[in-house]
């Protein structure tokens, strides 16, 4: 809250300054729109089509324009009512000019009913599909500016949070608005441009943007994931029904109801308008969900060039509940003073013939595949649906090509001017297309005297500065906390908390770590690049309480990072302990849980003295070389501890050695390991975004491809030493297959084999991830749900896959309150075989999102065919992730 605060200070300060050299319109018309019956007509639009501008009304449906004086022809649209006309002189004064729109009266076609006479909105859709790519390309690039009103309000809270929201001056039901205004400017094929000239904001999101709701066409087959009415897919996910026609502006323009075949998540319901003959977009109204909260989406068109349409009104909103807390939030935005370049080679406008109840003219051209797109395009007056699809479908591929960086699929660019954050007031009342409501008016009064109340108690030190020099605060110990010293210096805790728990090796134990930082960043000659050198120095201790024995390491690592490219050469080295398994499958917290209050201990764990130089680079996103060498000294370890608070005398902690089918005494044996691992990390045909002129990869695009090598080096040693001497070679592949609406993939497969296995002691044997506890794992393709920890860990060849398929609608989800909700549901299929195990598969069924951030998943693992064990899992939502920042 004091972040806003001191920025609204900051507005008043300058406010008086600018007030002295602002001039604003002292003319132009204002008034209200309202329906027949006497309805408040919220967001109509007010367009002047001499200027080619407009503005929408607000929530009162009142408007209000400055205008030089002169006369101007004023068209007020709302949808679903009939447009009205009027002209009016504008002189050295403000022009009163209210409107009253009636209801649209709609004409239907008169049709024949007879056997397989199908509606006329099929006719229709099914051309403005054809359309839909050649409307988004037709237009090379476009310049608009853009207001941007966000109203949101908190209708509701839990009981126990209501008197600390007042405290922080938040009020249920009042208003919290963010403006901003910008200059965007799009080009093919998605780059994005904007300015930020103004904005004012009353929260802590000063960089709220609209481009990434303006930038979004429904001429794309996807919007935010959801699918398009005029998508080439859309007949089967909606029916379409023909509601009606009217003409406006010498135009026929039919009403097409759309609704979801399956109603739910990522779906439209409600109306789109099509323009006769052109088959673009002339308004749309519809609603959609996502993970249970409701959105609604309406866009007004307008024609900014000869059958060229663009929205020139957008207004969006959001309302759900979550935990108690209810609210709404609603973006209008408003676009004026377009300045476009149409594509030359998209301006023949073809006439589309609907080849399913439409006679085929024996002129009608044919798409050639042997022929250059750009060339029938130019003579394409008079085609197929079908044919007139594919033809522009091939003109984008033809495009695309002629694109130097093809991999790059979307580029933005976003500053903020100077003095954005510093307009008064009388600028932001002269600038505004909308008025404000009141509202509105009394949460920006309110805003600004909390500002000036605040501002009178910041001292004059920067903030950064302040938290740099801040103590040390005792709890940060545990809770973890960065105090910074300048020039790139930092130091601090990691959240300790975690690593206070219990096993039966050392009991109770504690443990701390923190670090030290040294970075030094550089701009590169580009600009925009980074060329960032660090030092990070991390010890980290621990103790148990049972064992009496502390362990201790440090990790000494140098950085060098610039721009895709980065190396990293670090040496850690100490005496501690680890899981047998280093990717560590059961976490602290979880074991102490079961071994205090259940006597299972499942984490079984091993001591070694080492020192473990490290190397890593990143050639590019898609391609990254690691490569560590570790010499270690293991020994094996014994339980300590028999606490717990379970007594019955059935069940007693095991010996802290895992069973395992390959394994012998052996295997845990004290020992001495010299060991090289390599791998190779690939993502072919990586896709990378461009904001600001900094290349970002999109992982999500590619597969991940995985190679690696291990290799126990033996004959170093003293003679009798035991050593490790294996060779191990693995491959792995993993991804994610959206399928849009229809569900999505994630899928995990590893093979490997050990060529060599001469001496491989039981920490080099190649685990799998287990889960014996009621604890789902964070990634639903990472670990297997109810495999034993170590019992078919190997020394020998293996294959392991972990597949899950998300349904948008299976079983339950069959029922639109649950599909509205946001529960998803989900299958998995997990398989495990190495030499020496059965064929190990489980199978297993989850609901998803349950509540927005929980997942339940039920299954059961099968040997060779028979049952082995099952249960149920509990876990945070897929679409959650969580990390820790070390």
């Amino acid at each position: 809250m004091q972040k806003y605060q001191k920025t609204l200070f900051v507005v008043l300060i300058f406010g008086f300054l600018q007030f002295l050299f602002f001039e604003g319109n002292a003319q132009g018309i204002r008034g209200k729109v309202t329906s027949d019956s006497g309805e408040s007509m919220a967001f109509a639009s007010v367009y002047i089509r001499n200027l080619a501008d407009g503005v929408p009304t607000n929530q009162n449906g009142e408007y209000e324009f400055g205008l030089k004086a002169g006369f101007y022809d004023v068209l007020v649209q709302h949808m679903g009512y009939t447009s009205v006309l009027k002209t009016v002189e504008v002189g050295t004064n403000w022009v009163e000019l209210d409107f009253v729109l009636a209801q649209q009266v709609y004409a239907l076609q008169e049709v024949i009913v007879k056997s397989g006479q199908e509606d006329p909105a099929l006719t229709i859709m099914r051309k403005a599909i054809s359309k839909a790519k050649f409307h988004r390309l037709q237009v090379q690039e476009y310049s608009m500016m853009v207001y941007l009103k966000g109203t949101g309000q908190l209708t509701n809270a839990p009981f126990f949070v209501k008197k600390e929201l007042k405290k922080e001056g938040v009020k249920l039901n009042e208003a919290y608005t963010t403006e901003s205004v910008s200059k965007i400017k799009f080009s093919q094929p998605n780059k994005v441009e904007e300015e930020v000239i103004s904005i004012r904001t009353n929260g802590d999101n000063n960089q709220t943007s609209p481009a990434p709701f303006l930038a979004t066409s429904f001429y794309n087959d996807k919007i935010n994931d959801a699918i398009s009415p005029l998508s080439p897919s859309a007949f089967a996910y909606y029916k379409f029904k023909y509601e009606g026609s009217f003409f406006e502006d010498g135009v026929m323009v039919s009403k097409i109801r759309v609704s979801p075949r399956s109603k739910g998540e990522r779906v439209f319901d409600g109306h789109i308008y099509i323009i006769e003959d052109i088959w673009a977009i002339h308004s749309l109204d519809f609603t959609t969900s996502l993970l249970g909260f409701d959105i609604g989406v309406k866009q007004l068109y307008a024609p900014v060039a000869e059958n060229v349409w663009m929205p020139t009104t957008h207004t969006y909103t959001f309302g759900g509940k979550f935990f108690g807390f209810a609210g709404e939030y609603k973006y209008l935005a408003s676009t004026r003073d377009y300045k476009i370049t149409l594509n030359p080679d998209l301006l023949v406008e073809t006439k589309i013939i609907d080849e399913k109840v439409d006679e085929v003219p024996k002129d009608a051209n044919a798409f050639n595949k042997s022929i250059s797109a750009l060339e029938q395009m130019g003579q394409a007056d008079k085609m197929t649906r079908k044919d007139f699809r594919k033809l522009v479908n091939e003109y984008e591929k033809e495009a695309l090509k002629e694109r130097e960086e093809i991999e790059v699929v979307s580029e933005r660019s976003y500053k903020i001017d100077s003095l954005a954050k510093k307009r008064d007031l009388s600028y932001w009342d002269s600038i505004r297309p909308i008025k404000l409501t009141e509202a509105e008016i009394k949460g920006y009064q309110r805003d600004d005297s909390l500002a000036v109340v605040e501002a009178a108690k910041v001292s004059d030190q920067d903030s950064t500065v302040q938290k740099a020099k801040r103590n040390l605060k005792f709890l940060e110990i545990l809770t973890g906390g960065t105090y910074y010293f300048g020039k790139g210096k930092s130091a601090g805790f990691h959240p300790n908390i975690a690593k206070m728990s219990f096993n039966t090796v050392e009991g109770y134990k504690i443990g701390l770590s923190g670090y030290y930082r040294i970075e030094k960043s550089t701009k590169m000659a580009d600009s925009v690049t980074n060329h960032v050198r660090s030092w990070n120095f991390r010890p980290e201790v621990r103790y148990g309480f049972a064992s009496k024995q502390t362990y201790g390491t440090l990790d000494v690592r140098r950085s060098i990072t610039k721009g895709q490219s980065s190396q990293t050469i670090g040496l850690t080295g100490g005496s501690y302990i680890y899981q047998f398994n280093g990717d560590n499958p059961i976490s602290e917290q979880v074991n102490a849980i079961y071994s205090v209050w259940f006597r299972q201990n499942y984490m079984k764990l091993y001591e070694q003295d080492f020192l473990k130089l490290y190397y890593a680079q990143r050639i590019s996103d898609a391609f990254t070389y690691r490569s560590n060498f570790t010499l270690a000294n293991r020994r094996e370890l014994e339980n300590n501890s028999n606490f717990s608070f379970y007594k019955k005398p059935e069940r007693d902690y095991t010996a802290n050695v895992p069973e395992n089918v390959e394994a012998g005494p052996t295997a845990f044996q004290d020992h001495k390991a010299m060991v090289w691992q390599t791998s190779v990390e690939w993502r072919p045909g990586l896709k990378y975004s461009i904001r600001n002129g900094r290349k970002s990869p999109i992982f999500s695009s590619a597969p991940l491809i995985n190679l690696s090598y291990k290799k126990g080096i033996n004959g170093i040693f003293d003679a009798g030493a035991s050593a490790a001497k294996f060779d191990l070679v693995e491959a792995g592949i993993e991804y994610v297959f959206n399928f849009g609406v229809s569900g999505k993939l994630d899928f995990n497969i590893n093979a490997g084999t050990f060529i060599n296995n001469d001496q491989v002691y039981f920490a080099d044997y190649k685990h799998f991830g287990g889960n014996r506890t009621i604890f789902a794992n964070m990634g639903v393709a990472s670990n297997y749900r109810f495999l034993d920890y170590y019992q078919y860990s190997t020394q020998s060849q293996y294959i392991s896959s972990i597949v899950h398929y998300q349904f948008r609608k299976f079983l339950l989800t069959q029922l639109p309150m649950l599909r509205f909700s946001g529960v998803r549901e989900n299958l998995f299929l997990n398989y495990l075989k190495t030499q020496n195990s059965p064929h190990y598969v489980e199978l297993g069924y989850s609901l998803d999102n349950l509540f927005r951030i929980f997942r339940v998943e039920i299954g059961a693992g099968f040997e060779n065919g028979n049952y082995s064990r099952g249960g149920v899992r509990f876990g945070v939502a897929s679409f959650i992730n969580i990390g820790f920042d070390n």
